[in-house]
């Protein structure tokens, strides 16, 4: 498949299965799948033709592994990032001591003063590494890099979860436990 047709159609998937399912006229169930033959149908109505091969490339080319099929492969989801109501059912786990999230400087004044929150969705999301979170950051502007005290939170009492892709998942987290690099500039 042509990269930008993928990067469209992925684009286009993650805002039907995170944010908006009756645009591609399907309906998610409450952990937010839905199935393969149902998406296929609803983005060839929309206008988005792929056939199964192209949605397995779309999924298996992600560069974020957005997405997953059930065993039986007959069902899809996002992994995280939804705005609709759903529970992904994933338990809860132990961080390690530092996770990282990607911003840009314009957005530290509000964050050093709230922290991070999910704003429209339902939780923050937070990388194991600097590397992801500074190209998740660079998606809006120069990346900022804040290191979280996973750690210290967790044995504070806040919950954590973690995703099949490795993204790690937490309502909200309070300035308290967040650092950002010392020239982190907020222009």
């Amino acid at each position: 498949m042509d990269p930008r047709r993928l990067v469209r159609a992925s684009k286009y998937i993650a805002r039907v299965l995170r944010h908006d399912p009756g645009r591609a006229g399907v309906r998610l169930d409450p952990q937010g799948w839905t199935s393969v033959d149902a998406l296929l149908a609803g983005l060839g109505r929309a206008n988005v033709r792929l056939s199964r091969t192209e949605l397995d490339e779309v999924v298996a080319g992600n560069d974020k592994k957005r997405f997953e099929f059930s065993a039986d492969r007959t069902r899809i989801r996002a992994r995280q990032g939804h705005s609709v109501p759903v529970d992904l059912g994933l338990a809860p786990a132990v961080p390690p001591e530092v996770l990282y999230h990607g911003t840009v400087g314009r957005f530290l004044p509000a964050i050093t003063a709230e922290g991070l929150r999910p704003m429209n969705r339902h939780d923050v999301h937070l990388s194991p590494d600097e590397e992801t979170a500074a190209r998740v950051g660079a998606r809006r502007g120069r990346p900022v890099v804040l290191s979280v005290a996973a750690g210290r939170m967790h044995r504070d009492g806040h919950g954590f979860r973690v995703t099949g892709n490795g993204v790690w998942l937490v309502p909200a987290v309070p300035p308290e436990y967040l650092s950002a690099p010392p020239a982190a500039d907020p222009s």
